[in-house]
């Protein structure tokens, strides 16, 4: 993919350099002329302009990326950015850096957020991750919460243990997308068993999520029948 990124702080640079190395073509767009360091990331390209000016985006060609990500330290900025990536250049994909969470609630669709990410509710949903079980965790929201990343995982009594996938009655508008066992990240199949201890992800609505819970939970009904 060709990925512009706006914002070349910290954050900025360490996703460029991720995305670099995944092997995606990468270029960072900075402002401030002091934080223009091609050595820091001397495989991405570097464009030094005011990515909020739609001028500075077109000489940029943001319509040729795949996706632009707004990474700077300013809510105000990201979103301008976000609004212009989709509404002025029709890029498929932005993702929005949220830098107070008092502002999470204005990135929505409707100033052409598709992802937003907010570093203390990120890191609020991995410290749940790492210790909850049997309790539906929400990891990410996609388009205003249309659609959630949620991970699951089994407890040592759950009634689903060898029981193959198919088996199981999934709530309307849920998608199994990968079960973690160990070291392992297995790709779902109708046939696959599963054990105690298996993280599960799943891609859901946010109003069917006590209904998966109940499904999955030691004392649900439907893992009883």
């Amino acid at each position: 993919m060709r990925v512009a990124i706006v914002g070349a702080g910290a954050v900025g640079r360490s996703i460029a350099g991720e995305l670099l190395g995944n092997g995606h073509t990468v270029m960072l767009i900075e402002k401030d002329a002091r934080k223009v360091r091609t050595r820091a990331v001397p495989g991405a390209e570097w464009v030094q302009a005011d990515a909020c000016e739609v001028s500075s985006l077109e000489e940029a060609q943001l319509a040729t990326c795949d996706v632009v990500v707004a990474a700077t330290g300013d809510d105000k900025a990201n979103l301008v950015v976000s609004l212009l990536a989709k509404t002025e250049f029709a890029v498929n994909r932005v993702v929005a850096r949220v830098k107070d969470p008092r502002n999470e609630w204005l990135y929505t669709e409707a100033w052409g957020v598709d992802v937003a990410v907010s570093t203390p509710r990120v890191l609020a949903a991995l410290v749940e991750e790492a210790v909850t079980v049997g309790d539906v965790v929400r990891l990410m929201s996609f388009r205003k919460g249309a659609a959630n990343l949620v991970e699951i995982t089994l407890a040592e009594d759950t009634p689903w243990t060898g029981k193959p996938l198919r088996e199981v009655p999934l709530p309307r508008e849920t998608v199994l997308t990968a079960i973690l066992r160990g070291e392992r990240v297995i790709t779902p199949t109708p046939d696959e068993p599963l054990e105690a201890g298996d993280e599960l992800l799943f891609i859901t609505h946010a109003e069917v999520e006590d209904q998966l819970k109940s499904v999955l939970a030691p004392d649900s009904p439907a893992g009883l029948s």
